[in-house]
């Protein structure tokens, strides 16, 4: 079975071969984290200003329970 990577996969091999030390790739884990923490916010900012979600939903989540029930 060959393994195809896509256009983003094999960029991101290509940054990580440059990476010699463990500093170097917690620096690059963090500007990944923070790369998808503001990815997130934005699309939520869209959310809040289509209507999609706004208070009522955040408090009906809040009251949600999601726990995985066990027998």
């Amino acid at each position: 079975m060959n393994t195809v990577f896509n256009e983003a996969q094999l960029h991101m091999l290509e940054l990580a071969s440059h990476i010699k030390t463990t500093e170097g790739l917690e620096e690059l884990k963090d500007q990944l984290a923070e790369y998808y923490a503001r990815r997130a916010d934005e699309e939520m900012e869209k959310l809040w200003q289509s209507g999609a979600w706004n208070e009522q939903k955040l408090e009906e989540l809040r009251h949600m329970h999601l726990r995985t029930p066990y027998k």
